[in-house]
């Protein structure tokens, strides 16, 4: 059987509202010069990475309602693969709020609703129907409130049974019990590591013990974003600093998604590890060009690529 699909699991999807204003003043009646909307979550981000770069995703997850329906809708008219399980609770809907004059982009969250664990064993179910045909499991974003924090682990487990590369970007219990069954690759971001270590990091140094903390509780490789500031690589022997290109940055929301995907597809067209975060920095420079989270254009990650640099870490 020939493995083609990438599973991109991200619990709470939601619909995505991007609001751009000319100058946002607090207090006030704001008009928004430009509005859209779109699909977005972790999950979905990264399988929208996927397919805009030629891999073959299949989005999993919760919906429910109106919004559940919308966002089904929206992954069809995108030809992407979804094997969503229905909930009573409904979709959530976040929105980002750019301020043009001031550069800065907020990001408004609406916390998904709880599931029962009959939903999470139906989630499991289509993991465990999935796998055998996938290259690859991306696990993605936080659980509902109240989820099982093993439910990464057990995907994880399962994954290395059929010997297929799991790669886990979440932060706190779910990601301590992933370790624990021992993922291909963890991406979390500075934040989410000193989260899940439990320590400020405030330097390098610090950054690269708590990478090693994290090897050694099982993850494989860990490769640790910071935004626009450089990505380091930790393989279990040697580690790689990764230096983006400076880029005007329209909305930045959703570049480590993007970053997750496309390390993902380089990892799985036998890139090395310092390669393959070259080409993710590069994705995630693509997608904060962009108005709405998780989408890159093919030909603006490669012109990036090029402008991007790895040096080794002694």
């Amino acid at each position: 059987m020939k493995r083609e699909q990438i599973l991109c699991l991200g619990p709470t999807p939601a619909l995505q509202r991007v609001m751009v204003f000319r100058k946002l003043v607090l207090d006030e009646v704001n008009r928004a010069v430009t509005t859209l909307d779109g699909i977005a979550g972790k999950g979905v981000n990264v399988a929208k990475v996927l397919q805009a770069l030629g891999g073959r995703p299949v989005a999993l997850g919760f919906v429910g309602g109106e919004r559940g329906k919308i966002l089904r809708t929206a992954l069809l008219e995108r030809r992407i693969e979804m094997d969503f399980i229905n909930v009573a609770a409904p979709t959530r809907q976040c929105i980002t709020v750019i301020d043009e004059a001031a550069a800065i982009q907020t990001e408004l969250v609406e916390e998904s609703k709880p599931v029962s664990k009959a939903n999470y064993d139906s989630l499991y179910a289509a993991v465990e129907r999935r796998l055998p045909k996938a290259q690859a499991i991306v696990m993605s974003g936080t659980l509902t409130p109240g989820g099982p924090e093993r439910f990464y682990a057990r995907c994880v487990r399962l994954a290395r049974e059929v010997g297929v590369l799991s790669i886990v970007d979440a932060k706190g219990p779910p990601l301590v019990q992933a370790l624990k069954a021992g993922p291909g690759l963890v991406k979390p971001n500075r934040t989410e590591l000193a989260a899940t270590v439990g320590r400020d990091l405030t330097d390098e140094k610090q950054t690269l013990r708590a990478m090693r903390d994290l090897h050694a509780q099982g993850a494989e490789r860990i490769v640790v974003t910071a935004g626009s500031q450089p990505a380091l690589t930790f393989d279990g022997h040697k580690c790689w600093r990764i230096i983006p290109p400076k880029v005007k940055a329209v909305n930045p929301i959703g570049s480590g998604d993007a970053f997750t995907a496309c390390l993902t597809w380089r990892l799985l067209e036998g890139d090395s590890l310092g390669d393959a975060c070259r080409w993710a920095s590069a994705a995630g420079a693509a997608n904060a060009l962009t108005l709405m989270a998780g989408e890159v254009e093919p030909r603006v990650v490669k012109r990036l690529f090029r402008l991007i640099r790895q040096e080794k870490v002694h």
